[in-house]
């Protein structure tokens, strides 16, 4: 239901493939969907932060979350073609050292 309500120019969406499946099934395109009511998306908002639900906090919480589940995954990957490498090379053979450089 929330995809409908998401849909505008110029805009990225990340969701579940099962739940773009279900919106290509029986969801509706309408055109710039997330621009309509811009007033009252201006009055949730600061309903919302009167009763002290920030909107700026919440999204930097999920972008901080984000970008560490990046990382996180990330450096699963790299240490998978790491071992993998050490198992195409024949065990221990020295080899590239991967690590995390402390940037200032």
């Amino acid at each position: 239901m929330y995809v409908e309500a998401l849909v505008g120019r110029d805009t990225v969406d990340t969701i579940p493939p099962a739940t773009m499946d279900a919106f290509r099934d029986h969801g509706e395109v309408t055109p710039d969907a997330l621009e309509r009511d811009m007033e009252g998306a201006r009055k949730l908002l600061a309903d919302l932060e009167q009763q002290g639900i920030s909107l700026k906090q919440i999204t930097d919480e999920l972008v901080a979350d984000g970008v560490r589940q990046f990382a996180d995954s990330f450096d699963k990957l790299l240490g998978a073609v790491a071992r993998r490498r050490r198992s195409l090379l024949g065990g221990d053979r020295p080899g590239l050292e991967i690590s995390r450089a402390r940037r200032t």
